[in-house]
């Protein structure tokens, strides 16, 4: 064999792997790099932590977080120590601000209310609470049934939807949602309402009879209802809305009797003109006399 042509085969051999040496060195060094950039120190649960738990250190840990860092999550355990917990988090999860109540707001139910939002307690039994199946995360619409006031017309008793879609926060003392839904039979229900929907929550609570009608989650849409009453059920007619107090028709004035009409007296008839008689005197010698023509008497 030629030496020439095997210094060159040796030549290129060299080459290539100096070129191969240097391509993977090349490719391999930003990976190394970005790996040790990517692992971070974030706060991570040690257990499953339920709603309403109030944080303690032996619940979190920090530990290596591989890749993107969540959101919102802890770089120091002392941030979240002593905080309630308002969703579920799981072992070895990261703990996240969106999931902890404020600082100083605590745990359980009060925990768990949004600002600007209350919790209304609602007397149930196992017909008001759909048979238990009312837990908390479910939502519900509220019915209130009795009489109008100011008189119903002879509709009798009328029931309308006063609220709907409203969130269920607890169920008796439980407040952690149910993913499988059993029934629960409890004595009162806390719905999440804005302080206007609590406010008719109160007076209807104690005015009137309330029905919870459950509903699903996921269905968010308003239906527009205009209630129906015991005169609807019975005969199918339409509700007639009663009239308002204040429009009273004003009862129609009593006319006057006309007086009779007296017929104007006729004008005296004139008096037709006296006929003038005409005269004629006869004289004879010393004797005179007198004879008239046209008059109505005689001499």
């Amino acid at each position: 064999m030629n030496k020439r042509f095997v210094g060159v085969l040796i030549f290129a051999f060299v080459v290539a792997s100096v070129a191969s040496l240097m391509l993977y060195r090349l490719l391999n060094r930003p990976q190394s790099a970005r790996a040790a950039q990517a692992s971070v120190q974030i706060v991570l649960a040690t257990r499953d932590i339920e709603v309403g738990t109030v944080l303690k250190e032996e619940d979190v840990k920090l530990a290596d977080w591989p890749g993107a860092v969540p959101a919102g999550a802890a770089a120091k355990t002392q941030d979240i120590v002593g905080r309630g917990v308002i969703a579920p988090i799981f072992a070895k999860e990261p703990v996240i601000e969106s999931r902890l109540a404020p600082k100083g707001a605590g745990g359980g139910l009060a925990a768990m209310i949004p600002p600007g939002m209350r919790a209304v307690a609602i007397r149930v039994n196992e017909v008001v609470g759909v048979a238990g199946f009312v837990t908390p995360g479910m939502r519900v619409d509220v019915l209130i049934s009795g009489n109008k006031p100011g008189g119903d017309n002879g509709i009798g008793t009328m029931t309308r939807t006063l609220l709907q879609n409203l969130e269920v926060l607890s169920a008796g003392t439980d407040f952690k949602k149910d993913a499988e839904g059993k029934p629960i039979q409890v004595q009162v229900v806390n719905l999440l309402v804005t302080p206007e929907q609590a406010e008719q929550l109160s007076l209807a609570n104690n005015q009137t009879t309330i029905q919870l009608v459950l509903r699903n989650p996921l269905d968010h849409e308003v239906a527009k209802t205009s209630g129906t009453a015991m005169a609807l059920l019975f005969n199918g007619g339409k509700l007639k809305p009663s009239a308002p107090a204040n429009d009273v028709q004003p009862k129609p004035k009593p006319r006057r009797a006309a007086a009779p009409k007296v017929a104007a007296a006729a004008p005296p008839a004139a008096a037709p003109p006296k006929e003038t008689p005409f005269v004629m005197e006869i004289i004879s010698g010393n004797k005179k006399a007198e004879t008239r023509f046209g008059a109505t008497e005689g001499k």
